[in-house]
Order: C-alpha cells, then sequence, then structure tokens
C-alpha cells in the first residue's frame, strides 16, 4: 500500500513539473514577440536618399538685346544677253568661275558690223561733199540775187537744197555713230564683279537681240540677306536704327567658320498679315565667299545692351504644363518649384524678367529626377 502511494506521488510531480516547464516557456516566448514588436513599431522610418543635382547660382551680367531668325541670301543678279544679232564666235572666260566688270565674256562674229561700218563711213563722206556743194551754190545765188540776176525763188531753192544735204550728213553722222554701236556690241563685256553660271548659248550658235541670256552673272560681294521678325519687335528696330546702324551677323548651319557680318539697310514698308512679321534686309562685304544665293542662314541681329539683366543657364528652365519653372534650392537642402518669365537667350544664356532673385541657386541638371520637397545632394562647386 505505501509503495503504490509512492508511485502516485511520484507521478504526480512529475506532470505539476512539466506543466510548469511548458507555462514559463510559453511565457517566455510571448514576452520574446511582444518585445520584438515592440522594437519593429518604435524604429524610425529610414530619410530618403538625396538626389544628386548641379547647381548654378542666379546673376546679374550686361546682355545684348538681340533677334534671331532664318534668312535667305539674295543677290544681284544680271543676265547677259546680245544687243546685235550674229554668230557666236568665242567665249573668253570659264563657266562657273569668277568674273571682273569690264572684262570680256563674248565674240560675236563682227564683219557684217565692220561692213555697215564702212559704207556709213562712205555715205556720209559723199553726203558731206554734196552739202558742201549745196553751200557754196546756194552762197553763190544769193549773191546775184543782190545784184538782181536771180529771182527770189531761186534763191531760196538754192537754200533749201543746201540745207537737206546738212540734213542727209546729220543722218549719215547718225547711221555711222549706230554701226560703230554695233560693232562694239560684237564684244560683250561683264557689267560687274561677280560668278558666272553655265554659258546657255554655245560659239557656232546664231544669237538674236535680247533673245535668250548668254549667261547670268550673280555678285556675291557685297550680298543681302533677307530674313522676317515678329511685328512686335519694329517699334523697337526702328528706335534702336534711329541712333545707329543695327549690326547683324550670318551663320551657314553646319558650319565651322567665324559669322559674316554685316549691317541692316532696309526694313520693309508694310507688314505681311498673313505671318504678322515684317521683311528686313541685311548687307554683308562677304569677303570669305561663305555666302552664296539662295542660302538659307541664321541670322543674329543686335539691337541694344540690357545692364544688370538676371540670367540663368537655359538649361535651368523646364516647361511643364503651367509654363517654365526652374527648381530653387532652399537653405534646408530641398528644391521647390518657381514659375518664371524667360524673355530671350543669348550664347546658352536666358535672361529671367520674372520669377528669380540674384544669388538664389537653381538646379541646371538633374531635373527629371526631382520632385517639390526632394532633398538633393549638389556634386559641383559654385565657386568654379
Amino acid at each position: 500500500m505505501d509503495g503504490h502511494t509512492s508511485l502516485l506521488a511520484r507521478s504526480k510531480s512529475k506532470f505539476q513539473f512539466g506543466s510548469a516547464l511548458r507555462f514559463w516557456a510559453a511565457l517566455f516566448f510571448a514576452l520574446l514577440a511582444a518585445s520584438a514588436c515592440s522594437k519593429e513599431q518604435a524604429a524610425p522610418a529610414p530619410l530618403a536618399a538625396a538626389t544628386p543635382v548641379i547647381v548654378s547660382k542666379v546673376t546679374q551680367k550686361a546682355m545684348p538685346v538681340q533677334l534671331t531668325a532664318i534668312g535667305n541670301v539674295g543677290g544681284y543678279t544680271v543676265s547677259v544677253e546680245a544687243q546685235v544679232a550674229g554668230e557666236l564666235l568665242e567665249v573668253h572666260f570659264q563657266e562657273g568661275g569668277f568674273v571682273h566688270k569690264g572684262q570680256l565674256l563674248f565674240t560675236i562674229d563682227p564683219r557684217p558690223y565692220q561692213a555697215a561700218l564702212a559704207q556709213s563711213q562712205a555715205t556720209l563722206m559723199r553726203d558731206k561733199a554734196v552739202a558742201a556743194n549745196s553751200r557754196a551754190q546756194a552762197q553763190r545765188i544769193s549773191n546775184l540775187l543782190s545784184e538782181g540776176v536771180v529771182s527770189t525763188s531761186d534763191a531760196d531753192a538754192s537754200t533749201s537744197a543746201a540745207a537737206a544735204a546738212e540734213a542727209t550728213v546729220a543722218a549719215d553722222e547718225a547711221a555711222l555713230k549706230t554701226a560703230q554701236l554695233n560693232l562694239e556690241y560684237c564684244e560683250i563685256y561683264s557689267p560687274m564683279d561677280g560668278r558666272t553660271g553655265a554659258v546657255l548659248v554655245k560659239p557656232g550658235n546664231l544669237v538674236k537681240v535680247a533673245d535668250v541670256p548668254l549667261v547670268v552673272i550673280k555678285r556675291l560681294a557685297p550680298i543681302p540677306v533677307d530674313f522676317m521678325v515678329p511685328q512686335e519687335y519694329l517699334p523697337d528696330i526702328k528706335k534702336y536704327l534711329a541712333v545707329r546702324p543695327l549690326r547683324v551677323e550670318a551663320t551657314v548651319p553646319n558650319s565651322s567658320g567665324r559669322p559674316e557680318v554685316g549691317k541692316l539697310i532696309f526694313v520693309d514698308n508694310a507688314i505681311d498679315p498673313t505671318t504678322g512679321t515684317i521683311r528686313l534686309r541685311a548687307l554683308f562685304d562677304n569677303s570669305s565667299n561663305a555666302l552664296w544665293p539662295g542660302l538659307y542662314v541664321n541670322t543674329l541681329m543686335t539691337l541694344a545692351e540690357q545692364s544688370d539683366a538676371t540670367v540663368i543657364p537655359s538649361q535651368a528652365i523646364t516647361a511643364g504644363q503651367q509654363g517654365s519653372f526652374v527648381y530653387v534650392v532652399q537653405p534646408n537642402g530641398t528644391v521647390a518649384p518657381r514659375a518664371v518669365t524667360s524673355s530671350r537667350s543669348v550664347g546658352g544664356q536666358a535672361v529671367i524678367d520674372k520669377g528669380l532673385q540674384p544669388g538664389e541657386t537653381v538646379v541646371t541638371d538633374g531635373q527629371v529626377r526631382l520632385v517639390p520637397g526632394a532633398r538633393v545632394q549638389i556634386k559641383n562647386n559654385l565657386n568654379d
């Protein structure tokens, strides 16, 4: 009996010990889980990474007031035509080359005109002799009239005959000059300096008076460039042009050479109602022959210089739905968008009319990754 009781007591003791062990283990894990949850809830959220950007200071400096436009190179053109008919004998220049004023270009067969000139000279000599005889005859009859030997009608007839002979001589002299001119026209000279095109009538062909051009010459220096600007700039153009000549630069696209420099010489007297623009013309020396008739060029006209203009790099400006804006770096290292108004850009620098103050810092590269309030990391040295 005592042995059985002792066995039951030992079993009960083991059961109680196991239950206590399980209780304390469960309590430990529960406390551990609660501690982990508490730590997880108490951990602060990590800060967003700063966006690397390049920035620039807003500055003030003198900036030119300029207008840009697409221009078309013109040119003074002369169509060389024959003034007498005949066979074209020779061409004295290389087609497509430069010629100078007074340079011999073509020769037309002069023999018919030499013969016409000789005939005119002979006719003139004959009629001069007739006129001299008529004058002498009229003088003799006039003397006889004073002596009463001849009648007045005879004297009048002799005087009229002498006058007619004089008129014939005058007509012969005019015909002689015409013959001389026609002979001179057999040699055709360049009326100006310029570059020739293709020869349109080849030697051996018959040419007619004012028929088709023999060649077309274009003057390359000086040379005009026409361009159009919006009508709202007309008052400024007139104002500044009244003070001094306006400088115009012309640049050939995809050319590494220096721009040609000229001056404004013409402002049209009417505005194009279709486009709302006005036509201007500048004249260039074109000493390098970079400008070619018919070529399209980029023109830049300087009107004046604006002192103390507010300036930022052009790439800082971003186009948005509400207009142009820039990202301004705040003292706490974040950025804020700012609406700006820019009237023009010169050499990669935008002139700001409204929205920024000198000394502020704007983002010039990296704007696409920014949002309002974003932290930024400046990658460049503003003192450079």
